[in-house]
Parts: structure tokens; C-alpha cells; sequence
């Protein structure tokens, strides 16, 4: 069955299953057309690239309600990060973002920038906390606080630990959103050279679809170049679901490419 939208866990966000990440250069083109296919989640991160911003701009013109905007905070400093906040939502000419993002590779935030960011959102200029880590058992006890309503998990073929450490302890009833990126293991599952010679090489669709095709998973974050990868890419949506067959074959690989 293909992929419709779905709520992001407690946020109560309607969110099309696949996500755009700015990192690669995605056109301003290619956000718009990607937007009338449903897709609504623009994670303008790590890289705040301008394309994005662009396409951003021109959706949130009459489109706003309709979208749900990501930006990352890397700033262990609570006095930094209104100034980063106010610079994005200068450059995206926004009146609030969706999420704020805390970008972790350990440990939890300090309660000063996260003092901060609940100011911030008293404020309105943001509406859901995030973190992205990781750092796996890191969620499971953040979640006791129930102070982040949305995160962002490494999980591919090749790294499934989420599986067993992330997912069966996070609550399905009222629980986060869950939003997964590096499906493509950053491209080795693409690569046929890191493949095993006997299994055919995955597309980005297909990590996609693996990713998925796993029920805690709400929205998977991809990362087209241009205009036409876009287009490869939302035939995701289309696909739907895996099958066992299907699932089986990437873990498959996936196992190869761990192993080597």
C-alpha cells in the first residue's frame, strides 16, 4: 500500500511520510513540487542551505499551516541560541519554526539551553522541542521528561540497533514523533562496491521504503541534489511497504556491508 500521511506522535503534526533534508542542495523547484505530493517536513538543518530557504519562503506564503519546519541548534550555550533562532527565522521570513532541534552525539542537553528553548516556545517562535543523537539509550530516559516531542534516530540496513535499544521503549501511545535519517547508511547502500556480489544493489527508494516499512517510524528524511532525484525519490510514496521478501533481502546487504 503506498505511504500516506501520518500524525507525528504527540505533536498532533500532520506529516507525509517522507522528509526533505537541505544538506544536499535541493532546489527550490523540486521543495515546492515535492509539497504538492504531500511532502511537508523540511528539516533545514546542519546545512542551511539557501535553495531550501527559497523554497520555504515561497510555500509559507500561503501555505504555512501546512508545514512543518525543522531547525537544528548545535549551541551548548543557552545565550546563543535565540541569536541563532532569530537568524533563521529572519532568512526563512518566518514567524515561528515548527521544531527546535538539539543535535547531541552523547548526552542529554544541559538544562540551561534547555531552560532557554522553553522560553523560546512560551514565546511562540517555537512549538516542539527535538533531539537528534547517536547515542541510542540516550531516548529512553530523556523520554521520562517528555520535554522533546520529536526524535531523530540514525537507522538503516546496516545499522538497525534501533530496532531492539530505541523502538520497543518508546511509549505508542502519546510518544514522540519519530523521524529517522541516514537511510542510505550515507550511500554505502547505494555503492556496488560495497555490496555482496550475489544481491542487487539498493536504490535510494529502497532504503527508504525499508526504513518505512517499520511501524515506530513516522517520516524518513531524504536528501535529493536536484530536480530529478526528487522526482526518484517520491516514488517512495508510491511503493509502499515492503514485503518480507523484500525486508529480508536489505537486512541482507545490510549485514554484508556491516561485516566488511
Amino acid at each position: 500500500m503506498p505511504f500516506t500521511s501520518t500524525l507525528l506522535g504527540r505533536t498532533g503534526l500532520k506529516v507525509g511520510r517522507l522528509g526533505l533534508g537541505a544538506a544536499y542542495g535541493v532546489p527550490a523547484l523540486a521543495i515546492e513540487e515535492a509539497f504538492e505530493r504531500g511532502v511537508n517536513y523540511f528539516y533545514w538543518g546542519a546545512a542551511r542551505r539557501g535553495m531550501m530557504a527559497e523554497g520555504i519562503r515561497r510555500l509559507a506564503k500561503k501555505n504555512r499551516e501546512r508545514m512543518v519546519v525543522v531547525v537544528q541548534n548545535y549551541w551548548p550555550w543557552a545565550r546563543l541560541i535565540p541569536k541563532s533562532l532569530t537568524r533563521a527565522l529572519k532568512e526563512l521570513k518566518l514567524d515561528y519554526v515548527d521544531v527546535l532541534l538539539f543535535s547531541t552525539f552523547r548526552k542529554r542537553p544541559n538544562h540551561r539551553a534547555i531552560d532557554m528553548a522553553l522560553q523560546l516556545k512560551e514565546k511562540g517562535l517555537i512549538h516542539h522541542l527535538g533531539l537528534a543523537c547517536h547515542h541510542r539509550s540516550l531516548f529512553a530516559e530523556v523520554e521520562k521528561e517528555k520535554v522533546f516531542d520529536i526524535y531523530h534516530i540514525r537507522y538503516n540496513a546496516v545499522h538497525r540497533g534501533a530496532e531492539n535499544d530505541v523502538f520497543p521503549l518508546i511509549p505508542k501511545n502519546d510518544g514522540p514523533g519519530i523521524v529517522i535519517f541516514t537511510a542510505t547508511c550515507h550511500t554505502k547502500l547505494l555503492r556496488r562496491g560495497y555490496n555482496p556480489e550475489n544481491e542487487r544493489t539498493p536504490r535510494a527508494t529502497d532504503c527508504y521504503r525499508f526504513v518505512l516499512s517499520h511501524l515506530s517510524v513516522h517520516v524518513c528524511i531524504s536528501g535529493p541534489q536536484d530536480l530529478k532525484h526528487t522526482r526518484e525519490n517520491l516514488k517512495t510514496l508510491d511503493v509502499g511497504s515492503m514485503t518480507e521478501k523484500e525486508l529480508a533481502w536489505m537486512r541482507r546487504v545490510g549485514d554484508h556491508i556491516y561485516h566488511k
